[in-house]
């Protein structure tokens, strides 16, 4: 990538971070690869807590992403893939932003970090599992070096999605 990244800091979300991710991802955009609608408040609540768990547990998480004023913009991160379908025992980078971020390099800026961050926490590699037709984040998958290693239909939705794998060991050339 050519373009200077947006500087962004990702720190382990708070309670109140819970309010602001169910305010900017209720937007039918933001939504659109996740069922097209913000989950209620409480289920926010639940996810923030849950991510301050594996932080204490395991050393990472969804991270809330902090613009350069220090807004909360989103998340990226990673966490173990707790679905019985798909890279189960895997550890899933994700990301999700808010709309009126989208298209400035914040998502990979903040997977960059997240990515030196695991390697860090002695992680091997990672996953990304992505809805087939989310171009957007199939580009960020691209930037970051990861390579398709399959395609599935999810359970629920009967939907196409890709699972994009990188290995973090010293040698995977980045």
């Amino acid at each position: 990538m050519n373009r200077a990244l947006p500087a962004v800091r990702l720190r382990v979300p708070t309670h109140e971070d819970a309010v602001v991710w169910h305010r900017i991802f209720d937007d039918p955009d933001v939504m659109e690869f996740q069922g097209g609608r913000a989950a209620e408040l409480s289920v926010y609540e639940e996810l923030t807590a849950r991510q301050r768990r594996h932080d204490a547990e395991l050393g990472f998480c969804l991270w809330s992403v902090l613009d350069e004023s220090g807004q909360v913009i989103g998340f990226t991160g990673a966490q173990p893939w707790e679905r019985n379908w798909g890279p189960a025992g895997e550890i899933e980078i994700g990301w999700r932003l808010a709309r009126a971020h989208w298209g400035r390099g914040y998502v990979t800026a903040a997977a960059q970090q997240t990515l030196e961050r695991m390697r860090a926490n002695g992680v091997p590699g990672v996953v990304a599992m992505v809805d087939a037709r989310n171009s957007r984040s199939i580009a960020v998958t691209q930037r970051l070096g990861m390579r398709l290693a399959e395609t599935f239909t999810t359970p629920a939705s009967q939907r196409a999605g890709h699972c994009y794998r990188l290995d973090l060991d010293a040698s995977d050339g980045e």
